[in-house]
């Protein structure tokens, strides 16, 4: 199933007018203004999906900083985006996709198979000078129906049971426990491997190519049959993770609590030295 779709395919899309849900989910950690940047010019008829309050429910400490919202809620969130039963539905942010892999990747847990993220989003866009709109877009209500259990997901005990390749994808000096800005704990979770979200991207924001995304996962450790999880600090950029994956040929399941959960659980262990395997900077060691 295909993950990406571009810019000029989109365009394509838009000009035969083929019924397109287009999403815009612009966020990011310290920019809480996101509705702001949609308001002010988004790709023609998207739509805003806001982090906090549709793509995130709100719970304990212990439960993380963006556990999945309840399949109810979300199926309310779905059809009031106007999404129906069958429709393509396009993600995109203004962030390399990690803020978008959050909605794509609860879209597809949700049983829709025709989710895209836009390679490059909304970068790539402006950069194919193609027109921008401002405003708010409300749609009429979907249709489409929704029953969370698509993607597999793993919680707490299934992180720390995890047999297989489970992968850290935050940045560096997080995994290592150098800095922690966010959770109460630094390090990462005993036998994780390092893989920062960022190196699945290319210089322009655009996902790397399949061959090189596989190469960069064998590296790490993955294989043909493994059993890959995949967590980071509150469960979105790890959505990203598993898109590219998904991109190279592999599957992996989610911990939506991710660190922000696990450090909140003060009975879990932490560590801050690499795994076994892996250098001092958390890359894997040999061939």
């Amino acid at each position: 199933m295909s993950v990406l779709i571009s810019v000029a395919n989109l365009n394509d899309r838009l000009s035969q007018n083929k019924r397109t849900v287009l999403l815009d989910v612009r966020w990011a950690l310290g920019d809480p203004h996101g509705h702001e940047h949609y308001l002010a010019g988004h790709i023609p008829g998207a739509v805003f999906g806001d982090m906090n309050s549709q793509l995130a429910s709100h719970g304990v400490p212990q439960d993380g900083r963006h556990p999945l919202p309840a399949e109810a809620d979300f199926a309310h969130t779905v059809r009031m985006w106007g999404i129906n039963e069958n429709d393509t539905v396009v993600v995109y942010d203004d962030s390399g996709a990690t803020a978008a892999a959050r909605a794509w990747w609860l879209l597809r847990h949700a049983g829709l198979a025709n989710v895209y993220l836009l390679d490059g989003g909304l970068a790539a866009w402006r950069l194919a000078k193609l027109p921008l709109e401002d405003g708010e877009v409300q749609p009429e209500p979907g249709n489409a129906v929704v029953h969370f259990g698509a993607m597999e997901t793993i919680d707490s005990d299934g992180a720390a049971n995890f047999d297989g390749v489970l992968l850290d994808a935050r940045a560096g000096e997080r995994y290592r426990g150098e800095v922690e800005p966010i959770d109460p704990r630094a390090g990462h979770i005993p036998g994780a491997v390092s893989a920062p979200t960022a190196e699945n991207l290319a210089p322009d924001a655009s996902f790397l190519a399949a061959d090189k995304l596989h190469v960069r996962f064998t590296a790490l450790g993955v294989a043909p049959g493994s059993s890959v999880a995949v967590y980071c600090g509150s469960g979105v950029t790890a959505a990203h993770q598993i898109a590219a994956l998904e991109i190279a040929g592999f599957k992996a399941a989610l911990y939506p609590g991710s660190w922000s959960a696990w450090s909140n659980q003060g009975e879990r262990a932490v560590e801050t030295v690499p795994t076994v395997g892996m250098d001092t900077n958390g890359d894997r060691l040999g061939p």
